[in-house]
């Protein structure tokens, strides 16, 4: 999305001039000779000082007349100087610094044009007060140090301002607000901090801002809301906090308002959903919150792009939703049904809608709800207040058959007791260890199950598995278990399946099953062992244990860890069972978490013998025979060891990464992100793998370079060939030695040698444009529409959540 909307963004540049372009192109066919000794001299010394080559800027001739990016006037003074792109001589270029001085000696020069050349050094105070005729100024990309001058607020006639992309650090100061012809001030990418000055509201002619991917904090002043001329906002990446002034709704000719990536909180000002010219709103990964206005929008606002995502919005979706043409709603706490307005213009993943895939958890959603003071009841939302009025009725009806009701409890009380008795006197005979016995474990009694999870109750529910729900569950003891829940209907016996093969294994890689439960008519039911850290899915990134709602990452050290004991698993099913076992569902969700991070696989309802295997029982076979010949959706078989490495390697990738789901699809545009991330991997270039690191992980040179080995042998393992995978055994110890895999030559052909089969056989060892200065103002509303035209279904523009999830962004209780 960044990248999309940045190129709006620089294509603006080009438009929102004063429309005197072609004026000064007259001018510039009529300029005459450098008739000034002075302005000769300077030039001169300017084409020293910087380095200018000859091939520019050639010595013997006329300036004005020769030199490329001069343009002088009729009377034959220097007006530009453009010598943006020109490159030093070889002298000039061994001490380079910001040396413009001569400057100061062009009386006329209204146009100073120096972007992506560099000039290493702050800019001098001088040039505020010396060139008071400038009213055009870029120096993108020239690698500025220091600090905006406070004497760049005497150019009064200034109308283009641009500092992008360069060092700039401390804040900006007031007197850019002296600046009231400005139309265009880019600031961004920098190091700024501190506040927008206040004096901004004075900027009535200002048609650009851009104060993007700098360090500014603090609140976004009101006066803001005074710039009726601003078309395009961009305040996105920063850490700006508080509300969002109500006066920004007053800009009325907005078009583009980028304000993503900060810390903003509150509702969103309510004038802001009906700016008649806005087109393109971007709000996403901040903490937002509010339900959203029940209105619709007038006709202008019907094209209007909206990306919501990332914050917190609740509540049910109003007709505000029938005005775009598309929104992006994911990742807040939506509720209720789904009105048919929303198909094909509206992302609603990870919101709390239960009729919907892809959302949060049931316990997450009722627990955001109940901090807010709000009920979460799926279709519309009552206030606890609502709910205290009811229990006060109750608790007034109890009053009133106290009397009768005593009686009845005392009865009760007296009956549960003996019967609570009883079930001592059998338990102690029959003992309720939930150790796992041989086999299938221990026999659960349907009635104990039903117990532990609440009736299986939503507020216990985990997740739904391609084979069945998933609870959690508290036994009488209080030991935590999960309950699997087979589904009956879906006619695969994975049941039998899954429990099978839990009596064929014996390693402390996976899941404890603790027991079982066949009921003919209420179900089948498997019972495991809870495992406190969830699956690495949920546990790549947790809350801190603050109310901050910040993500802490699991640290390079805990990842390897998790990598090695997941192989562990993995290599003894393929080379230490007899015959082979192939998992067939290795992704994030199945690698299970103690509370010390050590790794235990589940998810085993898939497993099966390799194709083909002589030694798999018949009648085993002929349970599989619909699983093991299906095919991924890449086309990949599934029921061989070569299709979990290659499963295994995308798992490492999430590692790395950091990207959460890599390893839970096979959609083509997974294997797009693959392959963009394959070609950051190479084994002679350990920097490159900085491109595609998790940028959460604070790794030191030694930590990098096993960063750099893990996706190394991902990339391995994701070889698009499967006889040239690596057998999952020397996975393992490649991922037990990363150092070796990128210190030894060797490694290649032995660590990580390819196997010769789909068996598991047990045997064998800055960017930046060039884009036109000046075009016509008259065309800024056309240029907006085709821009936006070629960007708003695109995915660039609602990214996916690439680093982190905030499903466990609220504290558990």
């Amino acid at each position: 999305m960044t990248i999309c909307v940045s190129l709006i963004a620089l294509l603006l540049l080009s438009l929102l001039l004063s429309g005197t372009a072609l004026q000064q192109q007259q001018q510039s066919l009529q300029s005459g000779s450098l008739n000034s000794r002075v302005e000769r001299a300077a030039l001169f010394q300017l084409r020293s000082t910087l380095g200018v080559r000859t091939k520019q800027w050639p010595i013997k001739t006329d300036p004005c007349l020769t030199w490329t990016g001069i343009v002088c006037s009729e009377n034959g003074t220097v007006t530009e100087i453009n010598i943006s792109g020109f490159k030093r001589t070889n002298t000039g270029s061994q001490t380079p610094r910001f040396s413009v001085d001569s400057l100061a000696n062009f009386t006329q020069l209204v146009s100073f044009n120096a972007s992506g050349f560099l000039l290493p050094g702050s800019i001098p105070d001088w040039l505020g007060i010396q060139v008071k005729t400038l009213k055009f100024l870029d120096l993108r990309f020239c690698e500025i140090t220091g600090g905006v001058p406070y004497s760049i607020g005497n150019l009064t006639n200034l109308s283009e301002l641009y500092l992008s992309g360069n060092n700039l650090m401390g804040s900006i100061p007031s007197s850019l607000g002296m600046l009231s012809r400005l139309m265009v001030l880019d600031l961004s990418i920098n190091s700024l901090t501190g506040s927008i000055p206040s004096s901004f509201g004075n900027l009535l002619n200002l048609h650009y801002l851009n104060l993007s991917r700098n360090s500014f904090s603090s609140f976004v002043p009101s006066q803001l809301g005074s710039l009726a001329s601003l078309v395009v906002i961009d305040l996105s990446f920063n850490a700006f906090s508080g509300r969002l002034p109500k006066s920004l709704g007053n800009l009325r000719n907005l078009s583009i308002m980028m304000i993503n990536d900060n810390n903003f909180t509150g509702e969103l000002p309510y004038a802001l959903w009906s700016l008649p010219g806005l087109r393109f709103f971007d709000a996403s990964y901040n903490s937002f919150l509010g339900s959203l206005p029940n209105i619709s929008l007038n006709a202008n606002v019907t094209r209007a792009t909206f990306n919501l995502s990332h914050n917190m919005f609740y509540g049910v979706l109003t007709n505000v939703v029938r005005s775009f043409s598309f929104v992006d709603l994911s990742y807040n706490y939506f509720q209720g049904k789904l009105p048919d307005c929303t198909r094909d213009v509206a992302i609603l993943d990870r919101n709390c809608f239960r009729s919907c895939s892809n959302q949060r958890k049931l316990k997450e959603c009722a627990l955001f709800y109940s901090r807010k003071g709000l009920l979460f009841d799926n279709f519309g939302l009552t206030t606890l207040r609502d709910r205290k009025s009811k229990h006060i009725m109750i608790i007034l009806v109890v009053a009133v058959f106290g009397s009768l009701g005593f009686t009845i409890l005392l009865a009760t009380l007296v009956i549960l007791l003996i019967v609570c008795s009883r079930k001592k006197r059998r338990t102690s005979q029959t003992g309720t260890g939930v150790e796992p016995a041989e086999g299938y474990g221990e026999m659960f009694a349907y009635e104990k199950i039903v117990a532990a999870t609440g009736g299986f109750n939503e507020s216990n529910f985990i997740r739904n598995g391609h084979s069945g729900d998933i609870f959690m569950g508290v036994l009488g003891l209080g030991t935590c278990i999960i309950v699997k829940r087979f589904d009956l209907q879906s006619g695969k016996n994975t049941y039998t399946v899954e429990s099978d093969i839990f009596s064929k294994i014996s390693h402390h890689r996976f899941v404890p099953l603790l027991g079982h439960c066949l009921e003919k008519e209420k179900g089948e039911f498997l019972i495991y062992k809870y495992m406190p850290n969830g699956d690495l899915s949920s546990s790549l990134y947790k809350n801190n244990g603050s109310d901050d709602d910040i993500l802490k990452s699991l640290d390079w050290i805990t990842r390897l860890k998790i990598a090695v004991g997941a192989a562990e698993g993995l290599s003894y099913l393929h080379h230490e069972c007899s015959p082979p076992i192939v998992h067939r569902d290795v992704q994030a969700s199945s690698i299970l978490l103690d509370n010390k991070y050590e790794v235990q696989l589940g998810s085993l309802s898939d497993a099966c013998t390799p194709e083909g295997d002589r030694n798999s029982k018949r009648i085993t076979r002929l349970l599989r025979l619909s699983q093991t010949s299906d095919q991924s959706v890449s086309g990949i078989a599934t029921a061989t060891c070569a299709y979990d490495v290659y499963c295994f390697g995308k798992v490492l990738l999430e590692l790395v990464t950091g990207i959460i789901g890599i390893s839970a699809s096979n959609d083509s545009t997974t294997k797009d992100l693959l392959e963009g991330i394959l070609s950051s991997i190479s084994t002679y270039d350990k920097e490159l793998v900085t491109d595609i690191m998790d940028p959460t992980l604070v790794v030191d040179e030694d930590l990098l370079e096993e960063v750099w080995a893990m996706a190394i042998i991902a990339k391995s393992c994701l070889h698009p060939k499967p006889s040239k995978r690596p057998l999952m055994r020397f996975v393992l110890k490649a991922l037990e030695n990363p150092l070796k895999v990128v210190r030894e030559k060797t490694t290649n052909s032995t660590e990580l040698r390819a196997s010769s089969s789909n068996k598991c056989s047990c045997g064998g060892a800055s960017w930046r444009h060039s884009l036109p200065r000046q075009v016509g103002g008259s065309q800024l509303q056309d240029s907006v529409d085709r821009c936006l035209s070629t960007i708003k279904h695109s995915k660039d523009v609602f990214r996916e959540p690439l680093v982190v999830q905030d499903e466990e962004r609220l504290n558990e209780d």
